[in-house]
C-alpha cells in the first residue's frame, strides 16, 4: 500500500476526536437541542440499566461514531454509492424520529416492534455506509448504540405511563425541534 499523507491525517483526526469523545466534548461540538437530546438519552439509559457506567459507555459510543462519520463525510471519503447509503440512512433516521414523536403524541399507538425495526434498519444502513472506512471496533460501537436504544423492553418502559414519561416528553420535544429545523 502506498503512503498517503491525507489518509494519515484522516486516521489521526478520527483517533484524536474519538479519544476526546465524551459528554463534555459533545456539548462543545453540538448545538443546545442536540445536547439536551443526548443528555435525555443518557438519563433514560441510566434509569433503564441502573448503571451509570453503562449509560455513559453507550453515549460515549454514540458520540464517537457520530464524530467519525462526520469526519469521513467532511473529508469526502464516501463515494457515490456510499453517499446514496448516507441519504438512505438519514431518511430512515428521520422516519424513526417522526415515528417516535408520533407515538408520544397519539395515545395508544406505540408499537415497540415498529420503532425497534426502524432502529435496526438504521443500524444496518450505517454499518453498510462505514463498512470500508471504520474498524470492527467502531462497527461494534454502532451495534451497541442501536441495539441498546432499540431494545423492546427499554422502548416499552419509555412509552408506558410512569417514571420514564418526563424523559420521553423531553426527548420528543428535542426531536421535534430538530425535525422542524431540518437537522434530522
Amino acid at each position: 500500500m502506498e503512503f498517503s499523507a491525507r489518509s494519515l491525517v484522516l486516521q489521526a483526526e478520527k483517533k484524536v476526536l474519538s479519544r476526546m469523545a465524551g459528554k463534555a466534548t459533545a456539548t462543545l461540538l453540538l448545538d443546545e437541542v442536540s445536547g439536551e437530546v443526548l443528555d435525555e438519552l443518557y438519563r433514560v439509559s441510566k434509569q433503564h440499566t441502573q448503571d451509570r457506567a453503562t449509560a455513559q459507555r453507550v453515549i460515549k459510543d454514540l458520540v464517537k461514531v457520530a464524530v467519525k462519520v462526520a469526519v469521513l463525510f467532511r473529508n469526502g471519503c464516501f463515494g457515490p454509492t456510499e453517499l446514496d447509503l448516507a441519504e438512505d440512512f438519514r431518511r430512515k433516521l428521520r422516519q424513526g424520529a417522526l415515528t417516535a414523536v408520533s407515538f408520544q403524541e397519539v395515545e395508544f399507538t406505540f408499537e415497540a416492534g415498529v420503532l425497534a425495526g426502524l432502529l435496526a434498519e438504521s443500524r444496518d444502513l450505517l454499518l453498510r455506509l462505514v463498512d470500508k472506512h471504520l474498524t470492527p471496533k467502531s462497527h461494534g460501537r454502532i451495534r451497541h448504540v442501536f441495539d441498546h436504544f432499540g431494545d423492546a423492553a427499554l422502548l416499552s418502559q419509555l412509552y408506558s405511563p410512569g417514571p420514564y414519561r418526563p424523559h420521553l416528553d423531553r426527548l420528543c420535544r428535542g426531536l421535534n425541534q430538530m425535525l422542524e429545523e431540518g437537522r434530522l
